[in-house]
């Protein structure tokens, strides 16, 4: 493969030409390029994650999120972690574009060792993470990729439980069941029935029990979802982030299913 710059081809939009490879005799050759004068959400190819879930229960904040990275349609990196512990107390999980999230976990990873090598024994809280995220994503809205989906804030200090929501427009709000993705239309209402009427006396078995059944539903749904996932758990006792469950599927229903499986009337 040729990785010299000038044999990677002409840029779509002469405006945008990073590498200088074309002299400004050769652009004007070309005359005015068409492509420029269409809505342009990215000109690079992005990759994506889709839904992640968040509940409260009777000992803290439970979140899931699947493993997989889809490249544009293709369902292409199957191990990446969108779930990030920031602190001690605090989880973060991410939907939209991968890119983006690596650059906030950096800039919370800044934070959080400044914060240890201060050495007055003062530690971020959730709610702290949250509102400096909404201040972030509303000051580079313009600057962060516009399929940016959401971010899910979670944990617990002092005993009480924080679980937050913020977009790429800076937007916020809390509540004790949160999903983002496709997630928010198919999965939201599964949890708000199991966990917002009993949240104070929800048991860690059953929280995980609910996660994972509704992780379930949306990969029978999502298309861009996998039945491969983690679950994140934050207590007074700080952040566990599991390794990577795989469920077990079944799709021998889909035989009855008209137009899906053999049942063509």
């Amino acid at each position: 493969m040729d990785h010299f710059p000038t044999s990677w081809g002409r840029p779509r939009n002469d405006a945008v030409d990073n590498f200088n490879t074309y002299p400004l005799h050769q652009r004007a050759q070309h005359g005015k390029d068409t492509f420029a004068e269409g809505v342009q959400r990215t000109q690079q190819p992005i990759v994506t994650g889709t839904s992640v879930l968040a509940i409260k229960y009777k000992d803290g904040i439970m979140m899931a999120a699947d493993t997989l990275a889809s490249y544009g349609s293709l369902a292409r990196f199957k191990s990446v972690q969108r779930l990030h512990a920031v602190g001690r107390t605090t989880v973060l999980g991410a939907s939209g574009d991968m890119s983006d999230f690596q650059y906030l976990q950096g800039m919370l990873d800044e934070l959080v060792t400044d914060e240890f090598t201060a050495g007055d024994g003062n530690e971020f809280a959730p709610q702290e993470v949250h509102e400096y995220l909404a201040r972030v994503m509303y000051a580079r809205r313009s600057k962060m990729n516009p399929l940016w989906n959401a971010l899910l804030v979670g944990g617990v200090r002092d005993g009480k439980s924080f679980l937050g929501y913020v977009d790429l427009l800076g937007t916020t709000y809390q509540a004790s069941t949160l999903a983002t993705g496709y997630g928010a239309h198919i999965a939201l209402p599964l949890l708000r029935q199991a966990v917002e009427t009993r949240e104070d006396t929800l048991a860690e078995e059953e929280a995980k029990r609910v996660l994972t059944e509704s992780m379930r539903v949306l990969f029978y749904r999502d298309a861009r979802s996998l039945n491969k996932f983690q679950i994140a758990k934050v207590t007074e006792t700080g952040v566990d982030i599991s390794e990577p469950i795989v469920l077990d599927t079944h799709w021998s229903f889909a035989e009855g299913i008209r137009g899906y499986g053999a049942q063509t009337q």
